[in-house]
């Protein structure tokens, strides 16, 4: 018999072996993660997550055991992942080409609908969407400052420019009919 088989409620059994174990989490996630090539505090987390995913059946009966070995199964599951893993080098493309002329043509089909969609918004929200998508990327700032508007405001009209935007293209977009027959 534990102190837990006498706590009835396994949330509260749950706290208890948390506060109990954190210690032997810590120290074991601390002396795994280096060989792994992972940070401790990362494998550390993924312990106690694992351990809130368990069933709703409570704590494991021995929770020692059980941290040593899920503690060991996260190193040996980061250690497969480092190694599967290539740091981007930067001087490939981040996404694959889009070498098909038939996606090419899409893809300016679609920015096109866009931007005539973004023409007949009301009032400025053609134009702080539009400032925006901008290819140069500009801020917050930069865009209030080009509109003539205070930088907190432009999030909130934003929002509002962006749910007319799609409620527009919403009704535009035809409704897929039912395939099939109807009940």
């Amino acid at each position: 018999m534990t102190l837990l088989d006498h706590e009835p409620d396994p949330a509260a059994a749950t706290a208890l072996v948390v506060r109990a174990l954190q210690p032997l989490v810590r120290a074991e996630a601390r002396a795994e993660a280096p060989a792994a090539g992972l940070d401790p505090a990362d494998l550390e987390q993924t312990v106690w997550l694992r351990l809130l995913e368990r069933p709703v059946a409570g704590p494991p009966r021995d929770p020692a055991r059980w941290v040593r070995d899920t503690v060991r199964a996260e190193a040996r599951r980061g250690r497969r992942t480092v190694l599967r893993e290539r740091p981007y080098a930067g001087t490939e493309p981040a996404a694959p080409p889009t070498g098909c002329p038939e996606r090419a043509a899409l893809g300016a089909a679609e920015r096109r609908a866009l931007r005539a969609a973004l023409a007949r918004l009301p009032g400025r929200c053609s134009r702080l969407l539009e400032a925006m998508l901008a290819p140069s990327d500009p801020t917050y700032r930069e865009i209030a400052g080009e509109l003539g508007m205070s930088q907190g405001s432009l999030g909130p009209i934003r929002s509002r420019c962006l749910g007319c935007l799609r409620r527009m293209l919403t009704a535009e977009v035809a409704a897929p009919e039912l395939r099939g027959r109807g009940r």
